[in-house]
């Protein structure tokens, strides 16, 4: 039987930034997130190296103690929560029963039986298999969401409403929740009820009109650039969320979409229409405001250079032997290099295409002008910058063995985001979260298994 009613988070402080307290008043909220719990070794066996804390740090995370509560799918919502996760909070995912998230189907490539790309946007969560459709679902949500702090969802503006989840009805509740949409283009207005995904949005936020080559067709990014922005946005809005409520005491609403983030994305191009009125086009890998700023082809590859200032420039040229261009007063600004942009292009290209990309490479390392290669996945995670950077964690999953993704591209003094727990099987931990969440005794979850309203995986 369930052992403790809605209102069992109510008391002050009950989780991390709940309410101005005692405790809040005399400090910070460092103050209150060292009191709450300490982490636990993740089950999911080595990090990178390197991961330790500095000595004579502990191992505190930001997050540790606020539970958050995760009815996302596809990418921009669980990478937005694999992030809180990384900073210690507790994320119970909520799935279907048998398919759950979407994204375990796609593939090729799976890593055993499971997707990869479910795996690189996942770690660091517990999974409950929840009948939405059943109304003991519906009331497992809500008591999940008055024990948790953070409520993250991105269905269609309406959908969870329908079925008394809304913001209004878990407010009723659970009046501390941080709520949270992702949707495709907001909560209101004419194109709402339209499904959003990443290509759609980047579409219709004119992203794919300026990418590409400058003559060809528009092309999608080989990331879902709009939908992880808009996991950053939503990473950020839920930190901020959680700080309003340390200071009111309040929840509230948080609407992100895959529209808005974008078009405020589009930053310096949507300024250069809504200013000047100049049209976007698409430069391929070149910039429409610096020169040079872009790919050359080598004898083997390609080199990026920018040259983002006059002296840059001049180092550029003396780099590529070509001292007669950087006192032609054809490009002597920067203004004047976007002017005559062809006629530079064109000079720097054919030099750049007489040696392979390591010459220029060698060539350009400690001149002071930004520069690169184009690698391939191979020379990204053979890169010694990349490698020194410990950007590649490792887990140990139930069923795909041993498994590498990339891991948060931030360092933190005083704490490391270390032992990741690996991403978790569909249901894997619904009977422990009833249990430890909730207060659920074994004939009441017993039950709920029997009836479908739940499902639990069992790891072999």
């Amino acid at each position: 039987m369930l052992r403790a009613g809605l209102g069992r988070r109510s008391r002050c402080c009950g989780g991390l930034w709940r309410s101005p307290c005692p405790a809040a008043a005399s400090g910070s909220a460092r103050a209150l997130s060292a009191a709450s719990a300490s982490p636990s070794p993740g089950s999911g066996g080595g990090a990178r190296s390197g991961d330790a804390p500095p000595a004579g740090a502990s191992n505190v995370k930001p997050l540790d103690g606020v539970k958050i509560l995760d009815l996302t799918r596809i990418l921009a919502g669980p990478f937005a929560t694999m992030n809180l996760g990384d900073l210690g909070a507790e994320v119970i995912k909520v799935e279907r029963p048998g398919a759950g998230d979407d994204t375990r189907a796609w593939g090729p490539p799976f890593a055993g039986t499971e997707s990869v790309y479910f795996l690189s946007v996942n770690r660091n969560k517990k999974s409950i298999a929840i009948n939405m459709k059943d109304s003991k679902g519906v009331k497992l949500i809500k008591e999940l969401a008055a024990a948790s702090d953070v409520f993250v969802e991105n269905f269609v503006p309406g959908k969870l409403a329908e079925m008394g989840l809304g913001y209004e009805d878990i407010k009723k509740i659970a009046p501390h929740i941080v709520y949270c949409s992702i949707t495709g283009y907001g909560q209101t207005g004419p194109v709402v009820q339209r499904g959003g995904y990443d290509s759609i949005a980047a579409a219709v936020s004119g992203l794919m009109h300026i990418t590409g080559h400058e003559d060809g067709e528009p092309v999608r990014a080989g990331v879902a650039m709009t939908d992880l922005a808009t996991g950053l946005y939503t990473y950020g809005a839920i930190m901020a969320g959680l700080l309003q409520r340390y200071k009111t005491g309040k929840g509230l609403h948080i609407d992100c979409n895959l529209l808005s983030t974008q078009v405020a994305c589009l930053t310096h191009v949507a300024a250069n229409y809504l200013n000047c009125k100049i049209e976007a086009k698409r430069w391929g890998t070149a910039h429409g405001s610096i020169v040079p700023y872009q790919a050359f082809k080598t004898k083997d590859g390609y080199i990026v250079v920018g040259a983002g200032n006059d002296h840059q420039f001049v180092t550029v040229c003396k780099i590529l032997n070509l001292p007669e261009v950087s006192k032609d007063s054809r490009y002597k600004t920067n203004t004047l290099r976007v002017q005559n942009r062809k006629e530079l292009i064109d000079i720097l290209s054919t030099r750049f295409s007489e040696k392979a990309t390591t010459e220029w490479l060698q060539l350009f390392e400690g001149h002071g002008v930004p520069y690169g290669p184009i690698n391939n996945m191979q020379q990204v995670f053979s890169d010694p910058q990349v490698l020194h950077n410990g950007l590649v964690m490792e887990m140990n999953h139930p069923t795909a063995g041993r498994i590498a993704v990339p891991g948060p591209g931030v360092r933190y003094s005083e704490f490391a985001v270390s032992h990741p727990k690996p991403p978790p099987l569909v249901g894997q931990h619904t009977v422990e979260i009833l249990k430890s969440m909730l207060g659920y005794e074994d004939d009441a979850i017993e039950e709920l298994l029997r009836t479908g309203a739940v499902a639990q995986h069992e790891v072999r």
